[in-house]
């Protein structure tokens, strides 16, 4: 049985798909075994009627100890 954890993650970026990367990339600098990551909500930055980026609300998935 593996024991796992779920933190939530904020992150921004240019597109949806960059956004999710950009949450997993900085939660990866300082948590190891990230296995999933599910996309809670969407939001878009809007400036003078154009979208200027896009944030996502993302929880992330990692093991922090594997079973024997």
């Amino acid at each position: 049985m593996s024991i796992a954890k779920v933190i939530e993650v904020l992150a921004e970026g240019d597109s949806i798909e960059q956004a999710i990367e950009n949450a997993v990339k900085e939660a990866g600098r300082t948590v190891r075994n990230i296995r999933s990551v599910y996309v809670a909500e969407t939001q878009a930055i809007v400036r003078d009627g154009k979208i200027k980026k896009y944030r996502v609300n993302t929880r992330l998935t990692f093991v922090v100890s594997d079973g024997d």
